[in-house]
């Protein structure tokens, strides 16, 4: 760094005057300060500052412009005892010194100090804080290092960092670098001891490293089996069965499950997997079932649990479902189960367990029907001739139409809503001759018109035919070109159905057997008729 050096100006001066000349000289010091050479020092030693200037008598001040702080700054003085601040990593302090010469001049100089940082390295310390006593097996073991420290005055340790050095492959650690360490005892089949290394690290990038041995005891159980919690499931689910939360002393395991309960054997998809499934048998009433799995491990040691599985009747109801199989979006045909389009006909109740639900009789997905003969007795499913049609969902017994002209219940017959007897072609009138056959049809006189819900009970919308009564069960449907529709009267009359002023309620409600939809319609227009026979359905 340049000093500034002391100025000498010399200056002539000529004066000159009215009647008479003379001269003089004058020299002119100028004031100068040099601040002393830079120095090297170590953070927190001593140092000294010593300026020379000129002229002398002046007063000395000292500043520092950049760097660390220095205590006592600004100070006064020629010369000066310094210490080195206390510094994190090597730093450099600028130091000024303005001088005030005494005729009133003021100069100035700087000089570097370099203070060179002298870290003490940070003390670790590692106790084991969990468990109070020796550990065993599933323990939640705990090292703390939060007694470690920086000897420096101002340092503080910054960070931590765990490594297993030797031990047991089976522990694990979700995070290594805080200030403490939990992992769990693992399963062992010998004693074994784990060692950790710890190493510390300072705010001035200082690190330590120091090791702690943990004693780690031997399991008497080597192989520990765990088929699962117990469940409760519904007759037709399918259940999982899983025992991959076994545990054995290196990870690796084989499975083999096997019904350990009396009563029907149950199908499991695969008894040699760890997760396997089944389906849950039909059943009347609450019962259950017990699996138990035998878990071995790659030195043939083999460990057994059980599980219990308690299945339940589903609670379907009694009457017939929709007979739809495809679930759908706004537009097509999708797999049941899209969340977006959830709880469709086709995933719920019946038809959804069609194919493993017992019947009596058949009939398409979850539908039940038996064929009787005319006098009621039950035939074989595949009879060709019958007389009714046993529903064996809800109970009740439906009529067959006759395709011969002459009979009484001839298919192409249609009749207006009047239970007046005397009037012709109502349906009481209708009801009236069904019930006086001799011997009653199929073994019954209680013939009736059905209620909404009932006749809905046998519509198929499955169906992607003319109509849609499965004509297995409903043969001799009549030509729809005659009447122009497929209308089906119901025994409700539509609430708010009147003509003109006429206070009376003049609609009921049919069912189209083409579409599945119902429609008001007039009591005195004519439509078809279905009898049924049994329980009254109030909905």
């Amino acid at each position: 760094m340049l000093k500034k050096s002391l100025v000498v100006m010399a200056i002539s001066t000529v004066l000159s005057g009215c009647g008479g000349s003379g001269g003089s000289n004058e020299e002119v010091v100028r004031a100068s300060v040099n601040a002393g050479q830079d120095v090297t020092v170590i953070e927190k030693n001593e140092f000294t500052l010593k300026a020379a200037a000129s002229p002398s008598g002046g007063t000395f001040n000292w500043q520092v412009t950049s760097g660390p702080s220095f205590d006592g700054f600004p100070q006064t003085g020629e010369e000066l005892t310094v210490t080195a601040p206390d510094v994190k990593g090597n730093s450099l302090a600028v130091l000024k010194v303005d001088y005030l010469a005494p005729n009133g001049e003021l100069v100035s100089d700087t000089l570097n100090v370099n203070i060179t940082s002298n870290n003490q390295l940070p003390v670790a310390v590692v106790k084991q804080t969990a468990p109070e006593e020796s550990s065993k097996y599933k323990d939640t073991i705990v090292l703390s290092a939060s007694e470690s420290s920086d000897p420096d005055e101002n340092g503080q340790v910054v960070g931590y960092k765990w490594q297993l050095i030797s031990g047991p492959s089976n522990i694990s650690v979700e995070d290594t670098g805080k200030v403490t360490l939990s992992f769990v005892h693992p399963l062992l089949a010998e004693t074994q001891t784990a060692v950790w290394r710890l190493t510390v690290t300072d705010d001035e990038g200082g690190s330590t490293t120091t090791d702690i041995s943990v004693a780690l005891a031997k399991n008497d159980e080597v192989v520990l089996a765990e088929a699962g919690e117990d469940q409760q499931v519904l007759e037709f689910d399918t259940v999982t069965l899983d025992a991959t939360k076994s545990v054995t002393v290196d990870g690796q395991y084989t499975c083999n499950w096997q019904q350990s309960s009396t009563g029907s054997a149950i199908t499991l998809a695969n008894n040699t997997e760890c997760k396997t499934t089944f389906q849950a048998p039909d059943k009347e009433q609450n019962t259950f079932a017990t699996f138990k799995v035998t878990v071995t491990d790659s030195s043939n040691r083999s460990g057994d649990d059980e599980v219990r599985i308690d299945i339940l009747p589903k609670p379907l109801s009694n009457l017939n479902d929709s007979g739809s199989s495809t679930c759908y979006n706004n537009s097509t045909a999708i797999s049941c189960g899209d969340s977006s389009f959830p709880r469709q006909d086709a995933e719920l109740g019946r038809d959804s367990v069609a194919q493993v639900i017992s019947k009596e009789g058949s009939g398409n997905l979850a539908f039940d029907f038996t064929k009787l003969d005319a006098d009621g007795k039950e035939l074989q499913d595949d009879a060709p001739t019958f007389s009714c049609v046993r529903d064996n969902i809800t109970g009740l017994v439906w009529e067959v139409k006759d395709q011969t002209a002459t009979s009484v219940r001839y298919a192409q017959n249609h009749y207006t809503w009047t239970f007046n007897a005397n009037t012709a072609g109502g349906i009481q009138a209708f009801i009236n001759n069904v019930n006086g056959l001799a011997g009653g049809y199929c073994g019954g006189n209680t013939w009736r018109l059905p209620s909404y819900t009932e006749l809905m009970s046998i519509v198929d919308f499955g169906r992607n035919s003319v109509h849609v009564l499965d004509p297995a069960f409903f043969p001799n449907m009549p030509d729809e070109a005659i009447q122009g529709h497929l209308y089906y009267w119901t025994n409700q009359t539509a609430v708010g159905g009147t003509d003109g002023l006429d206070a009376n309620l003049t609609r009921a409600y049919v069912i189209d057997m083409i579409t599945g939809n119902d429609v008001p319609r007039a009591k005195a227009q004519t439509a078809y008729v279905r009898l049924v026979r049994g329980n009254a359905n109030a909905n």
